[in-house]
């Protein structure tokens, strides 16, 4: 059955963006090199964990690992322990901070040279009046470039969100709305860490926009439907094996590339999201006996689509429970008095014959623990058991049941 589709089934591919450094500059920049090493180790597994879901999927696992890094800045025993494992963060706390510091001035670094827009924001807004250990404020003030801001989340939690997600939206060319929804954060918010990306490139070869055709497309579910296929051929990086056929489409400036991962079976998609792991991305990206450029004949689709997701459940299954529960985040406070009670993630790609534009932001929301008096309520509004009992020797004198008060 041939469909026309407002969206289209993107899954069918892997769309990643992968950063490629000239190598001096990755001569330079060891520890920058492996923290994005950690990051894409981090960002498949992540993806392992989100390839269920239904629908298309796009999301920025650089933006996550950064809100996380500024949030494992502060986290101490057994529950530093965890978000370190999960995200592949360096054991000593100051390295990984180093790590993300160069990382981060490399990529604006290479937004500043003008061929595209890349963009990398940070911001820390702290609960006024709350005692933040001024060391942890320090760390994430200059590794992180993240300023503290002052917000009152007890008496205005909606006002303060509202003043975050404008942040957000400034630092994303209002691609990234509403990233925190209502409710998210209540009077118990003490912390929100957020990050921010934004880029914007043209392809180094752009599609002729007169060459784009509707063509028919192969949805997960059997059915065929017609999309905007964009048309060019060109010399390009590519490689193949058994399973796939993967290219390499690079943005102006050649800093950037898109990489497409297209499953030669039209129903391969699984097979390729089930074995995909850090080795074989490594083997298809920088081998050098793989990618090999020849002229290739390329049929890709026109998409924009946006994606969000709340990550707290996943990252908690993927090892890190204690950084939502029993919480030891003393690095900020001096005290175990705050937990991880969201994060919350949203991204933004359209790609066209000109080029791409993507965004996305993180925000992680530390709650404070609050012994809360609970208001205890007994309405017996249904049957129930009564007893008339002599309380000095404990002897139930009469015993009975309600079934109906008025018989």
């Amino acid at each position: 059955m041939n469909v026309l589709c407002k969206t289209i089934s993107v899954s069918a591919v892997i769309s990643l963006l992968f950063f490629h450094a000239p190598q001096s500059v990755v001569g330079q920049e060891n520890s920058s090199v492996s923290s994005a090493k950690q990051n894409n180790v981090f960002a498949l597994e992540l993806y392992a964990k989100l390839k269920d879901r239904s629908g298309n999927i796009f999301l920025s696992p650089y933006s996550i690992s950064t809100a996380l890094a500024m949030t494992y800045a502060g986290a101490k025993g057994e529950t530093a322990v965890q978000i370190a494992q999960v995200f592949h963060f360096e054991a000593d706390q100051a390295k990984n901070n180093e790590s993300f510091k160069k990382l981060q001035k490399m990529m604006n670094d290479i937004g500043a040279k003008g061929s595209f827009e890349l963009n990398v924001a940070n911001a820390l807004w702290a609960q006024n009046g709350y005692a933040f250990l001024p060391d942890y404020l320090k760390v994430v003030n200059e590794d992180y470039d993240a300023k503290a801001q002052e917000l009152d989340f007890k008496n205005a939690a909606e006002a303060s969100r509202r003043i975050i997600n404008a942040w957000v939206e400034n630092k994303t060319n209002s691609r990234i709305q509403d990233l925190i929804p209502q409710g998210a954060l209540t009077d118990l918010t003490r912390l929100v860490l957020t990050n921010a990306i934004y880029f914007k490139g043209k392809w180094e070869s752009q599609f002729e926009k007169d060459m784009t055709k509707d063509a028919p497309f192969n949805l997960m579910d059997g059915a065929v439907c017609q999309v905007p296929m964009m048309n060019i051929t060109k010399e390009f990086l590519f490689g193949e094996d058994a399973d796939a056929q993967v290219l390499s489409i690079p943005y102006k400036g050649n800093d950037l590339s898109m990489i497409i991962i297209l499953p030669k079976e039209k129903n391969g998609l699984s097979r390729i999201e089930k074995d995909i792991n850090i080795d074989r991305v490594e083997g298809w990206l920088t081998a050098s006996d793989f990618l090999r450029m020849r002229e290739v004949i390329v049929s890709i689709p026109r998409f924009k689509i946006t994606s969000e997701f709340e990550l707290a459940n996943t990252l908690s299954s993927m090892g890190m429970p204690k950084a939502f529960n029993e919480a030891d985040f003393s690095g900020m406070t001096g005290k175990k008095d705050l937990f991880i009670g969201a994060v919350i993630h949203k991204a933004f790609v359209d790609v066209n014959e000109e080029g791409t534009e993507a965004a996305a932001a993180t925000a992680v929301a530390m709650m404070e623990s609050v012994n809360l008096v609970k208001e205890t309520k007994f309405i017996a509004d249904h049957p129930f058991l009564y007893m008339i009992r002599d309380n000095n020797s404990g002897s139930i004198l009469f015993m009975g049941r309600i079934t109906d008060p008025l018989k």
